[in-house]
């Protein structure tokens, strides 16, 4: 964002009261409308963020169920060999069900990481009050 490099001069004698309220609104509208632009770029960001974040989720979930089902077969169907059918099949789904709970905080670690705030905007929404501030004085 351009930096406001016009001051207004309460001293101007050929500048009348509403002139510099003219102006002064005029650039604080400006102001506010780089700050809505500024705004919206970071949260498309923040919104690109938390879909990568999503998709990786869905897609661990996807090739999760059918890694499940697929090795949670082939696991019970061998450990039937050496042990009762229904014990093959509780050892293997509760092995999975570990693998699941690793894959799950992953992804809320993931989402946690996305920012909701704006930060950038409302730093420089602190300054431009200050600026405000300063140019009413």
């Amino acid at each position: 964002m351009e930096q406001m490099e016009r001051r207004i001069d309460v001293r101007e004698e050929s500048a009348s009261l509403g002139d510099l309220f003219s102006r002064l609104t005029t650039d604080l509208s400006k102001l506010m409308h780089d700050e809505i632009e500024l705004a919206k770029v970071e949260l498309k960001e923040t919104a690109k963020e938390a879909g990568t974040a999503g998709a990786s989720l869905g897609a661990a979930g996807v090739f999760g169920l059918m890694s499940f089902l697929l090795l949670s077969f082939a696991a019970a169907w061998g450990l039937a060999e050496l042990l009762p059918e229904p014990v093959g099949f509780v050892i293997v789904g509760g092995a999975y069900g570990i693998i699941a709970l690793a894959l799950l905080g992953f992804g809320r670690q993931r989402l946690k990481a996305v920012k909701p705030v704006p930060e950038q905007t409302v730093e420089t929404l602190k300054e431009d009050v200050a600026w405000a501030r300063q140019q009413m004085s």
